[in-house]
C-alpha cells in the first residue's frame, strides 16, 4: 500500500503546489471519504476538460503541471486527482481502459479518426478497506452542454462514465480494461495511440504541438456536439 501514498516522477504529490492544493480543498476534513469527495469535485470542475493538450512526454501528465495549466484530458486530470489523494493521506492509484464515446464533437471525431478513446484514465481511492473508482474527466459545465448529468462520487460506490445521456442515448461504453498503475505509463499510452489511431496521425499530432504550442490547436468548448 505504501507505493500508493508515495510520490513518483509524474504523480508528484510531494510538490508544494500539490500539497497546498490538497490542504486548501480538504486539509480541515478528518473523514477520508469526505476528503476524497472534495478532491474529486475540485479536479472535476476546477480543471477544464480539454482533449487537445500534449500527451507524449511525462511532463505533460505531471500533476503539478496539470494544476498550473488548469486543463487537460482524462489522464492528466486523473494524475492530478491521484496526487491530491496521496497528498491527503489516501492510498490512490490509476486505472486505465478503452472506452467508446458515442457523444463527442464533430471536430474531435475528425481529429482522432475514431470514437474509441484509448487509455482513458481514472483513479481508485482506498476507502473503508476497498478500492473505489472515480472518473474526474468531464467538468459539470461540459456535461450540461452535452446533455449528460455531471458524474457524482460519494466515496463508497464506483463513479464511472454514464452509459446513457439524459435522453437515454448511448453515451459511454467501456470496451477494454488496461490495468492498474502506480504512475502514468506514458510509453504505453503513446504506443496505444499509435496502435489505434495510426503512427502517422500520432506523429502529426506531436509535430503540431511542437510547432504551434499546446495553446494553439482548438477550443473544445466551442465545437459542434454530435448527437445520436
Amino acid at each position: 500500500m505504501r507505493k500508493y501514498l508515495t510520490a513518483t516522477p509524474v504523480i508528484d504529490c510531494d510538490h508544494p503546489s500539490i500539497q497546498s492544493f490538497a490542504h486548501e480543498i480538504a486539509g480541515s476534513v478528518t473523514d477520508p471519504i469526505d476528503r476524497a469527495v472534495r478532491l474529486f469535485l475540485a479536479v472535476r470542475d476546477g480543471i477544464r476538460y480539454d482533449p487537445y493538450t500534449p500527451f507524449y512526454l511525462p511532463e505533460h501528465y505531471r500533476a503539478s503541471n496539470v494544476l498550473k495549466r488548469g486543463r487537460g484530458f482524462c489522464v492528466p486530470k486523473a494524475s492530478l486527482l491521484c496526487a491530491a489523494g496521496r497528498a491527503s493521506g489516501i492510498p490512490t492509484r490509476l486505472g486505465f481502459a478503452t472506452v467508446r464515446n458515442h457523444l463527442v464533437t464533430k471536430q474531435l471525431l475528425e481529429f482522432i479518426g475514431s470514437d474509441l478513446f484509448v487509455y482513458h484514465g481514472f483513479v481508485e481511492f482506498y476507502l473503508e478497506e476497498k478500492w473505489v473508482k472515480a472518473t474526474p474527466a468531464f467538468n459539470a459545465e461540459l456535461c450540461r452542454r452535452h446533455g449528460v448529468s455531471p458524474l457524482e462520487f460519494d466515496g463508497r460506490h464506483d463513479a464511472l462514465f454514464q452509459a446513457y445521456n439524459n435522453d437515454n442515448h448511448r453515451f459511454m461504453e467501456y470496451v477494454e480494461d488496461l490495468g492498474i498503475y502506480d504512475d502514468i505509463p506514458v510509453d504505453a499510452i503513446v504506443s496505444g495511440f499509435e496502435r489505434v489511431y495510426g503512427r502517422d496521425r500520432v506523429t502529426k499530432w506531436v509535430r503540431m504541438f511542437e510547432e504551434e504550442g499546446e495553446d494553439g490547436l482548438r477550443d473544445f468548448a466551442k465545437e459542434e456536439v454530435v448527437t445520436p
